[in-house]
Order: C-alpha cells, then structure tokens, then sequence
C-alpha cells in the first residue's frame, strides 16, 4: 500500500471491470514467467522498519506529520497511525559487510530521526507493541490523514458490515471492539525483502515458511496489548483479527482471512498471486489504464497495477511481490513475520538469521517442504507466537524419517544456525560480520531472554515493588527506550528496572 491511492468511492461496475483486470494481469504475468523477462539473479536485500512515537513517560505521541515534516527525508514516511513512522534502507547486495553497513545505516538514520523528533517532545521507540497503547488511543481519529489508509480502514469496515472484535486468550485475556482498523497500528514490524529469480522463488519462499516458527521464537518482542500480557508475540493475532473482513458466519464457513499464512507448499510465484486473486475480493477496485497483453505484445513490461494493489492488500506472512524498476521486472520474497526492536543489533541479528537459513534451507538436497506438513510449518507459527523463547516446534527428525517436537533453542542451537552460518557463506557475507550477529542469536538461545521475556520480566519485577499495572507498564517501556538507545543486544539487558 506504499503508493498514492485516492478515490472517492466505487459503483456496482467497478469491481466486475478490476476483477477482468485482474484476470489480464494474471495472463500478464505468466507470459513474463515463460518468456523468462525478468532480472537477472542480483542477490539483493532491502529492510523496513515500523516504528512508535512516545513523550517522556512512554506514552504515544500522536504527531507523525510533525516529525516526519523535521526528520525531511523520503526514508521515512508515514504509518498507519499518527503515532507511527517507517524507515525504509535502501537494497544493500548480500555480500561482503553488508550487515556491519546495514547496522551502521540504521544507528545513523534512527539516531537522527530521534534528535528530531526530541525537538517536537517525542522520542522513537523500536519495539513490536508499544505496551503503553490504550483502546481510547487506537480510534479512527488518530489514523494518519492518508488518503489510502481512510479508503482501506472503510472498504474494510464496509466488507465486515459490523465493528471489529479483538478475543485474544493468553497469560490474560482481552476482549475490545472497534469502529476501525486502527488497532492494526500497534502491530509495528520489521519487513525483510529478497529479490529472487522466478526459477528460485518457489524454493525460497517455501523455505521462509518452514523458518518462521524459529524466527517468532527467537525474535518475539510483543507481550502487552492494551495493558494485558496476551501471547509473547501478540502481532500476528491482533493483525488478523483487526483486518478482518469477516463476520463471525463467514469465520464458521472457513473463508479464508486478509492476514493469511497459507495453506500448502507452492511449486511457482505465480501459484501466490493465483490464489490471491481467486480467494479474495477486491478491496481497493481501483482500476489502470494499462492493458497488460497488449504491452506485451509490443515487447514492453506491464506495470501489473491492479495485480500489485490487490497482492498489498492480502497480508501473507511471506508476501509475493511483483516490481518493474528501470523497465525490468524483478520477485521478491517478503518476509513480514518480525517485530520492530529491540535494538539495531537485535534487528540486524534477526536479518543475519534468516537470510542466512533461507539460503541454506532452499538449497537443501533434502529440503525441509518436502519432509514436513504445511500444517505443521502453520502450528510452529501460532505455538512459537503463543510462546516465544520457550516454544517447542515441530521438525523433521535429522537423519531419520519422521517429525520430532524439540525445544526451539535446541533446534536453533543444534540445526538451524549451522545452516544459518553456511547460508551466509553462500551469499559472501564476510566472516567477522557473520560471526559477529549470529554470534547474538546464539547468545539469545544460550540465555533464553528475548525482547519479549525482557518485557514480561521487567514488568512483572516491577508489579512485585508495588506499581499498579499501568504504572509498571509505564516504567518497564521507559527503562525499554533507556537500553534500546544503549545498542547492547537485549539478551545482555540487565534484569528489572532501577530502584531510584
């Protein structure tokens, strides 16, 4: 959804003339895919991260306009809520000290969109949930002044036909409703892009699946919603449930939801784009003059326009998508399951990983897709979301058949960031850096401490010197932003809060 979209509204027409527009894309793209006309193997990464505004106490700050008008760089850009920005790194080649150079980037960036926004009383605050958030804060008020989020947040609303209701079961329970999406803007995360061949894409894409219960796990940093401790990593459920079209007789029918994890291994991208158009009316029928087959037919590259807008607005957790730049079109794997934070190092950590165990998990001889249920990859997902760093996840037994429930530190441990290490050999990351930031995952497991086992811990410790809930969420989130400006990876964290 990063372009421009305005409309005033849609008649009758409008979704019969996309949905043929749709169908013309989809034609498009598969004679790009047989005709071979996209760009060559590149090796190319790029990162965007969604980021909260606070004040001094930790409360949000609902003043994007106001930051972003200082910050006065295209790097930044607005988010769905006025207490949400999004910095976005421009595509870095895997290779050499790609992760030092990213790391750097970010310290920079952030540390100068921080100075900013200090000058109009707000601070930035990289973490998945921002724990101080209160239903009163996410109203349809404070969803940023965009045309295409006002547009997105009624053709949704319009869709359900009735507010949205969040029932989350976890440590706590909570249950709100909602006139809008606009809880959807707590969930702020870390987007992970890999440009691929379409010859690799099925391989890598499926190899994103398999990972994401271990990178939930190791990764989560989003346990409060709304002052209640719900799931370690709470995004992905208020997600789904916050853009959720459907009214509780079509969850009982088994229609499938906007934020989707799938539902089986794929052999091609274009099974992806597929099935989005086949499952998911429109939300957005905004409509392009372009007729794709006949650019083709001239030998140029269709934009692919309603095929993009309609693929922006169904939330894989690993999303395909279709670009032209410099008149080549290019794939890319989007990998959207992270949390923003803790801290650079933490991010960057969490990049090492999983571009280093995708590489090696889609160049596997015995790939994992083909020894492990779909349902299975789908379970890791919700049980390492539920769990974080304690989860246990189901995998394939190495060196025999069948599946095997192992502690996710272990597997990590054991498994995946061997592989993670000789993934990153194979993209020619250099050995200090690859040492250095698996180095961080390695001591996340070895200490059992996320950023969402911090949270939980520090809030509770606070709890137990007699701060009421919203004072101890207050205090943990304060003493979060102290460390995450510190730039020590959260596992080194010291426990609790300072006694002063």
């Amino acid at each position: 959804m990063g372009e421009k979209v305005v409309a005033s509204g849609f008649d009758l027409s409008d979704r019969q003339r996309y949905r043929r527009k749709l169908q013309q894309c989809l034609a498009g793209l598969e004679r790009l895919l047989e005709e071979r006309r996209f760009d060559r193997p590149r090796n190319l990464m790029g990162l965007e991260i969604e980021l909260n505004l606070a004040d001094s106490d930790g409360l949000p700050r609902m003043m994007n306009e106001e930051v972003l008008e200082r910050i006065a760089s295209r790097d930044f850009q607005t988010e769905l809520a006025q207490f949400n920005i999004e910095v976005n790194i421009a595509p870095h080649r895997l290779s050499g000290r790609v992760l030092d150079q990213l790391a750097e980037e970010l310290r920079i960036g952030l540390g100068y969109a921080d100075r900013k926004a200090a000058e109009v009383g707000a601070s930035i605050v990289m973490i998945g949930i921002l724990p101080t958030l209160s239903a009163q804060d996410l109203v349809q008020a404070n969803l940023s002044r965009v045309d295409r989020y006002r547009l997105l947040n009624d053709r949704i609303l319009a869709a359900r036909g009735e507010d949205l209701t969040l029932d989350i079961e976890g440590v706590e329970h909570l249950t709100s409703t909602s006139g809008s999406i606009a809880p959807e803007a707590a969930a702020t995360s870390m987007q992970m892009h890999l440009q691929v061949t379409p010859g690799r894409f099925a391989a890598v894409w499926n190899a994103a699946q398999a990972a994401v219960g271990p990178q939930i796990a190791l990764g989560a940093n989003s346990p409060f919603l709304f002052g209640r401790e719900l799931w370690r990593e709470t995004r992905p459920v208020l997600f789904q449930q916050a853009t959720d079209t459907r009214p509780q007789e079509l969850i009982a029918q088994g229609v499938r939801p906007l934020t989707w994890f799938g539902e089986r291994w794929i052999t091609s991208a274009y099974d992806l784009f597929a099935e989005n158009v086949r499952y998911f009316p429109s939300l957005l029928p905004i409509c392009d003059d372009e007729d794709p087959l006949r650019v083709l037919d001239e030998g140029g590259i269709p934009r692919l326009k309603e095929l993009q807008l309609h693929n922006g607005t169904i939330y894989r957790w690993n999303r395909p998508v279709y670009a032209v730049v410099d008149g080549v079109p290019h794939l890319r794997v989007e990998n959207r399951v992270m949390p923003a934070g803790p801290t650079v190092t933490d991010v960057v950590a969490n990049a090492a990983f999983y571009y280093g165990l995708i590489r090696a998990l889609a160049e596997s001889s015995r790939p994992v897709w083909t020894r492990m249920p779909f349902s299975a990859a789908a379970e890791n997902f919700e049980t390492a979301c539920r769990q974080g760093i304690e989860a246990e996840l189901t995998w394939p037994r190495p060196g025999r058949g069948g599946l095997t429930r192992v502690p996710a530190v272990r597997l990590v441990q054991d498994e995946l960031l061997p592989l993670a290490s000789a993934g990153l050999d194979a993209w020619g990351v250099a050995p200090a850096d690859r040492d250095r930031y698996l180095g961080v995952i390695e001591e996340r497991c070895r200490c059992r401490v996320n950023g969402a086992s911090w949270q939980a811990a520090a809030y509770h410790r606070a709890l137990e010197r007699g701060l009421d809930r919203h004072k101890a969420l207050a205090a943990m989130t304060r003493r979060y932003s102290e460390l995450m400006r510190s730039g020590d990876p959260v596992h080194s964290w010291p426990a609790g809060l300072p006694l002063s």
